[in-house]
């Protein structure tokens, strides 16, 4: 019995994560994890607040403004693609693989709110 036991665990750990569980992860980085690092070991980045970093990975995860993609509430209706998209980005930003100032550059233009 202890054999199939191990065997069921190691199966499932080579599950892929269910969309539920991606987008909780999403939203436990976005913020709580973030947030508190912008606070804190990375002050160089752009922005401090959850939403902010909720716009800028959700833009970036759907090419554009996120609500010209998505419906609201946006956690509610990512898919399982996007929310898988959107926890790898934030754990790339985190480990600074990828550029959270040009990310929200990027953002920031697709919203017009860009001053020159």
């Amino acid at each position: 019995m202890h054999l199939l036991a191990d065997k069921k665990i190691r199966e499932m750990s080579k599950e892929e994560p269910r969309t539920t569980d991606l987008v909780s992860q999403y939203m436990i980085l976005t913020k709580e994890i973030m947030p508190h690092l912008a606070q804190t070991s990375h002050r160089h980045w752009p922005v401090r607040n959850d939403h902010c970093f909720q716009r800028i990975v959700l833009d970036a995860v759907c090419g554009g403004v996120w609500y010209d993609h998505l419906l609201r509430p946006a956690y509610k209706n990512l898919t399982h693609d996007l929310a898988a998209n959107a926890v790898n980005l934030c754990n790339d930003i985190i480990s600074g693989d990828t550029d959270l100032v040009a990310l929200n550059t990027q953002s920031l233009k697709w919203r017009d709110k860009l001053l020159p």
